[in-house]
């Protein structure tokens, strides 16, 4: 759909800070992480209204239909001053049409949350257009780059704790871009350091050690040496520990564009901390950047893009399992 018709699902955490609760929510997007984040802030919202048990309640699609969701959110509470109902995997429901006439004259002592999975196709549809007019429907977007790196800097803020950007980046390209998985992180790391108030790159790494867990750094090391046992070692584990394959490859894809990227920037005089930025690494790992760059020609840089190319492709249309099919790509980076 038009990405302009329907605000960022953040507003809602917004709108109930300042004490706006509205009687319907049309969620959708491809961010299940803030999705589950804004229904959970809803029903902490909501629930100071509710004094039974019977005015909460939560349904899935494959067993209801709009009809009965409306007739339910219709009905008065059971005592309560205002009702909850959620409605999950609303995009299993193929007629709509009772929910536009809904959201032009919703109850306004019910709350109807409806939980979209993955995008709306058209903004001119309905009941997605009588929900954009209404002010009813946000659109949850994954979030990439620079704003996952400024979610999680906030995220930590809000423990009491601080995190520099380029840890927080170092976090991001270690755990993967899943907030679930990133959250789960630092849930471990605030473990970790205990009364410590700052996330620091030794925090950061000390925690993997102690779970005697690699990182893609780790990888990207031993690929830097040209170690293949050690290489392959890392790589099981990353694997064994649930890395996506993609992940690993993006991020060697990554690494050798930054490899390839060195000497340019080294004779252009770029100061440190900017080659780093530059090339999406930490200043702490800059100097095996250096000593990788002196065991890799431009032919070596060459070839390995093409065995990073053929594994993408691999990924996508071979029945390969994750082991075999990186570890042929570590023997050709690496070759006997």
């Amino acid at each position: 759909m038009a990405k302009n018709k329907a605000p960022a699902i953040q507003d809602v955490e917004k709108q109930l800070k300042q004490k706006k609760i509205l009687p319907l929510y049309y969620l959708f997007g491809e961010d299940g992480y803030s999705i589950e984040v804004t229904v959970d802030a809803i029903e902490k919202a909501v629930q100071p209204f509710i004094t039974s048990d019977f005015d909460n309640e939560s349904f899935y699609a494959e067993n209801q239909s709009f009809s009965n969701i409306i007739s339910l959110a219709s009905t008065f509470p059971f005592g309560s001053e205002k009702k909850l109902i959620i409605f999950k995997q609303v995009e299993k429901v193929k007629d709509k049409k009772e929910l536009t006439s809904y959201a032009k004259s919703p109850a306004d002592f019910t709350t109807l949350v409806c939980i979209h999975e993955g995008t709306i196709s058209s903004a001119d549809s309905e009941p997605f257009k009588t929900l954009a007019a209404n002010g009813f429907l946000y659109e949850a977007k994954e979030l990439k780059g620079k704003s996952l790196i400024e979610w999680l800097i906030s995220t930590v803020e809000k423990n009491d704790k601080t995190i520099s950007y380029d840890n927080a980046q170092l976090l991001t390209d270690i755990s993967g871009e899943n907030r679930n998985m990133l959250e789960a992180q630092l849930e471990k790391i605030f473990l970790y350091i205990g009364e410590s108030k700052e996330i620091t790159i030794d925090s950061i790494r000390g925690l993997s050690t102690s779970l005697k867990q690699y990182t893609i750094f780790d990888l990207q090391n031993a690929i830097g040496k040209k170690n293949k046992s050690a290489a392959l070692k890392v790589l099981y584990n990353l694997l064994k520990n649930g890395m996506e394959p993609i992940q690993i490859v993006a991020m060697l894809n990554k690494y050798f564009t930054g490899l390839a990227r060195l000497t340019e920037l080294i004779t252009a005089n770029t100061n440190e901390f900017q080659i780093a930025r530059i090339l999406g690494t930490h200043p702490f790992y800059l100097k095996d950047y250096r000593s990788a760059r002196g065991l890799y020609s431009d032919i070596h840089l060459t070839n390995a893009f093409s065995a990073l190319l053929k594994a993408d492709l691999a990924i996508k249309t071979t029945s390969l399992d994750d082991y075999t099919l990186l570890s042929v790509l570590i023997a050709e980076i690496i070759p006997d």
